[in-house]
């Protein structure tokens, strides 16, 4: 009996990708696929799959609320976030929230295969990259989505470019800016896009 899969990333073609690495695999199908947090609940909760591969950072419904989301939705599913970030922040609050596996996208197409098939059988799976992230002392008391908003001034993203990204107005993400300063004790952005290069860096 194969694995059943349900795919959530915002962008398709990072879908497409893994839908063509599982079906390399006989003891995995893809079933479903969702774009969005909000798309990928409804969905679970119809096909039940056995697997959910869950991006973390997505527009409106992070990776965190949709995981909460789903486990409650498909109390039988597991749930793998597979992403680019593993800072303690991230993790933490993702296996808090249900996260069964946490898989950075930096894993080789046979480590991706190996720990669905690892997670489907009732395993944790983490990442050593994230494991590590877990013995770091939490940031302040920077808010999920300002931690979003941090990554992406990491990747050079602007204002609009963020609101874009996050589903959210340029001004809510100048208040992300503005707090994000004060809580890190910060003077300016270019301050606070160098904190978060650091950061992802592992500095």
């Amino acid at each position: 009996m194969k694995v059943r899969i349900v795919l959530v990333d915002d962008h398709a073609v990072v879908r497409q990708g893994l839908a063509a690495l599982i079906a390399t695999h006989p003891r995995l199908e893809v079933v479903g696929e969702a774009g969005s947090g909000e798309d990928a609940v409804p969905l679970c909760r119809r096909l039940q799959p056995d697997v959910v591969l869950l991006d973390m950072i997505m527009p409106k419904m992070n990776g965190v609320a949709a995981a909460s989301a789903i486990k409650a939705a498909a109390p039988g599913s597991r749930v793998l976030l597979l992403t680019s970030y593993a800072e303690s922040d991230l993790v933490r609050p993702a296996l808090a929230a249900g996260a069964d596996g946490y898989l950075l996208k930096t894993a080789s197409a046979d480590g991706v295969l190996q720990a669905i098939l690892a997670v489907a059988q009732g395993q944790q799976v983490l990442d050593a990259v994230a494991l590590d992230a877990l013995r770091q002392p939490m940031a302040s008391d920077v808010s999920m989505r300002e931690q979003e908003v941090l990554h992406l001034i990491a990747q050079g993203l602007g204002n609009a470019e963020i609101a874009d990204r996050l589903a959210i107005t340029v001004r809510t993400v100048k208040a992300h800016v503005s707090s994000l300063l004060q809580k890190l004790d910060l003077e300016d952005r270019t301050q606070l896009a160098i904190y978060a290069l650091r950061r992802q860096n592992g500095h």
